[in-house]
């Protein structure tokens, strides 16, 4: 039973991509990140190159892997409980992941790592993931209608990525290059109202028939109007027609307001997830 660790993205995939697509759900980030890299090059993230890990148990399985692309924070899929703890004494000897400073983990995974890092430490962010159930409309519906943004529309969406990623405290800015991957399947929706957008939201492209949210973005001064919830049903409804089977979504659980919206357009918890950063 052993971690290895590497650079080279084509051994990660030979070695541990079946195992990332076998739990579609709870790896979702993974498989989302691993396709924009195969997508558009190691350098999709940012400029230092990304790390990739996986854990192969005893009878030579592979059963859980890892990936960090800098500056995000290294994040670890579904793992089985004697991965989380060599992964823990892993991160106090492997030299490859010494400059780690976040983790993005399962909950409980998250703890057990936390502990076994031997440095300080504090959760920084909680999400809670969602699975659509049966989709329901807004009620009550919000005035306008949704559209599917276009390359004309590139301009505000890179003002709004930007402004939803500065306000949740992810680092970098809005990339230009994954606008525009998402906009070639129609994977960016945009709610108008009176003519003018109001509100966006995202879906990833379907991965193993799974599909995830995200972001979902109003400008502070047209919140409280039903927006959200309306293009969030809107892109919602389009990730089911672009072959999504399963449909998921996260939000900060310290944002009420966001997982009371999800949840009642058909969104029901699935598990929550943690950042944990080193002091």
């Amino acid at each position: 039973m052993t971690w290895t660790f590497t650079h080279d993205l084509a051994a990660f995939r030979a070695a541990a991509g079946p195992a990332v697509a076998a739990e579609p759900v709870t790896n979702t980030m993974l498989l989302t990140v691993l396709d924009a890299l195969g997508r558009r090059g190691p350098d999709a993230y940012g400029s230092a190159e990304p790390l990739f890990g996986w854990w192969t148990a005893a009878d030579g399985g592979v059963a859980g892997a890892l990936l960090c692309t800098p500056p995000y924070p290294l994040l670890i899929g579904a793992l089985p409980g004697q991965a989380v703890r060599e992964l823990g004494a892993a991160l106090t000897a492997e030299p490859l992941l010494a400059g780690v400073e976040v983790l993005n983990a399962r909950r409980r995974d998250a703890e057990a790592l936390a502990a076994a890092w031997g440095r300080l430490s504090e959760v920084t962010e909680e999400n809670r993931l969602y699975r659509l159930a049966g989709l329901l409309a807004p009620d009550p519906a919000p005035p306008g209608r949704a559209r599917t943004a276009t390359a004309a529309d590139l301009p505000l969406l890179l003002d709004w990525t930007g402004a939803f990623k500065r306000e949740t405290g992810q680092p970098g800015g809005a990339s230009e290059a994954s606008l525009r991957d998402r906009l070639s399947y129609g994977g960016v929706l945009l709610w108008e109202h009176a003519g003018t957008p109001v509100s966006m939201a995202g879906f990833f492209r379907p991965i193993g028939s799974v599909s995830r949210v995200g972001p979902v973005y109003t400008p502070p001064r047209l919140r409280g109007r039903g927006y959200a919830a309306g293009v969030t049903h809107a892109v919602s409804e389009a990730a089911y027609a672009a072959g999504s089977s399963e449909v998921l979504l996260f939000t900060d659980l310290a944002n009420p307001t966001s997982n009371g919206v999800y949840q009642r357009l058909g969104y029901t918890p699935v598990e929550d997830r943690v950042e944990v950063a080193a002091l």
